[in-house]
């Protein structure tokens, strides 16, 4: 594949979209609020209705926004680097649906009403068995499709025990609960989701950002990556390690949003020249912006339609990921 060069502004300018959309996301909702109270509701935070709804409401919404569309963003990028297959998100490897599986049993046994931040701590130890998981089933030492079989596999079992619980949930209330935390959202999180969320999804991101060196040697193949000193195994350990951390922590606060890996590194490959390490970087902002997006617009037109976040970044998802097969399959006839 012809490398293109990559666009020195893109970051800057990605990192200054982020920061507008979290003005926008501040000041715009359901009470239009004016930017100077909402700066004065940030810096001096007192106890009228304006300071609460800014400090309570809408910037713990933003900054999850921005965590979990990072984390999603950047796992896809790391993910699709280290698998070396342009289709592979978070879901291949079944931490998504592993995780979603470790909140619906919380929701489904009434524990998460009764134990604060049961629900994000199951999510979190139901992503990090499925990396346990998938190293049993596939080894330290497994080639690409092996790491791809069983991830498949762990997800369609965690997908069939979700579905198990739907179907034998004690009342139709709890189905729709669980229902409804499946199709995700930012909505009536507060800064204690924020703070437990934050430093999984920041590990996380860090562990995928150390390895782009790596995936950039990976990307000439196997050997060349082991003839200049990465050791290949360390390599999948710290990707695979790293998007569990970071998407295990972002379903937790969230729930399950699908298809935000698998659009953005797509859409921005081209500009940072097909490189897997600044690819990283770049689908972390641009994760963040999709999904800041995504949840805006889901405040402005809620009075009218109910959608949930994961049911909008899907209606986006996948028309492009029947683009991506519709390409593959033109580019191998």
């Amino acid at each position: 594949m012809p490398h293109e060069v990559s666009r020195p502004w893109l970051l800057p300018l990605l990192g200054a979209v982020v920061l507008a959309l979290m003005g926008f996301s501040l000041v715009l909702g359901y009470v239009a609020i004016p930017p100077g109270q909402v700066w004065a509701a940030l810096v001096a935070p007192d106890e009228t209705p304006v300071s609460q709804i800014v400090q309570e409401l809408r910037l713990p919404r933003t900054l999850l926004g921005v965590a979990v569309g990072a984390s999603l963003g950047i796992a896809g990028a790391g993910l699709q680097g280290l698998l070396r297959n342009p289709l592979a998100e978070p879901g291949v490897l079944g931490i998504s649906n592993t995780a979603a599986l470790g909140a619906v049993v919380t929701l489904y046994t009434g524990v998460a009403a009764a134990v604060p931040l049961a629900l994000p701590a199951a999510a979190m130890a139901g992503a990090l068995v499925s990396m346990l998981v998938l190293y049993g089933l596939a080894g330290r030492e497994a080639n690409v499709q092996t790491l791809i079989l069983a991830g498949v596999a762990i997800s369609s079992l965690a997908g069939a025990l979700i579905s198990v619980a739907l179907n034998l949930a004690p009342s139709p209330h709890a189905t729709t609960e669980i229902l409804f935390w499946l199709l995700g959202s930012l909505a009536d999180r507060g800064m204690d989701h924020v703070a437990w969320g934050l430093p999984f999804m920041g590990v996380g991101v860090a562990l995928l950002l150390s390895a782009g060196r790596a995936l950039d040697a990976l990307s000439m193949g196997e050997e060349t990556a082991r003839s200049l000193g990465f050791n290949l195994s360390a390599l999948r350990f710290r990707v695979i390690a790293g998007a569990t951390l970071a998407v295990g922590a972002g379903v937790a606060v969230s729930g399950s949003i699908g298809f935000v890996g698998l659009v953005v590194p797509h859409l921005l490959r081209p500009l940072v020249g097909y490189q897997p390490a600044r690819l990283l970087a770049a689908s972390a902002l641009g994760g963040a912006i999709l999904l800041l997006l995504a949840d805006m617009g889901l405040r402005l037109a809620s009075d009218e339609v109910d959608l949930k976040l994961g049911v909008v970044t899907a209606l986006v998802g996948a028309p492009f990921f029947l683009h991506l097969v519709l390409k593959t399959r033109r580019m191998t006839v």
